[in-house]
């Protein structure tokens, strides 16, 4: 993601606006305030400026590799997976900040329902 995905709306906020890699289908995300802090904090970043993304990028499996790391200091005794981060990110992130279901199922780049029936009860729809 690079400084432009990040587009002001008719709404006045931030939106990233980006394509699905699997799909090539538009899709806009609010910025919410703690996730404009973070862009922020790493804004000065030599690596970050080099490449013109505005965060580092990790692998799946790097990501399941920190999760991991994460439960187990946590003393979470769950395996947790990058699938398992997203479908959190979806039933409360989402939930809490008013995203509708049909958005947040077109963020999270599923069309399987049923595999998250949390937003089938809540969600602003």
């Amino acid at each position: 993601m690079t400084e432009n995905n990040i587009v002001r709306g008719i709404d006045n906020n931030l939106w990233i606006n980006t394509n699905r890699e699997k799909t090539d289908e538009s899709v806009k995300v609010p910025v919410l305030p703690k996730a404009l802090d973070i862009i922020k904090k790493y804004s000065q970043d030599k690596i970050l400026s080099k490449t013109g993304n505005l965060l580092l990028m990790s692998s799946n499996q790097k990501v399941n590799s920190y999760l991991k790391e994460i439960a187990k200091d946590c003393g979470i005794y769950k395996n947790l997976k990058f699938h398992v981060a997203r479908h959190t990110f979806a039933t409360t992130v989402m939930l809490s900040n008013g995203v509708p279901n049909r958005n947040s199922f077109k963020i999270i780049g599923t069309y399987k329902i049923n595999n998250y029936p949390d937003l089938c009860t809540g969600g602003g729809e």
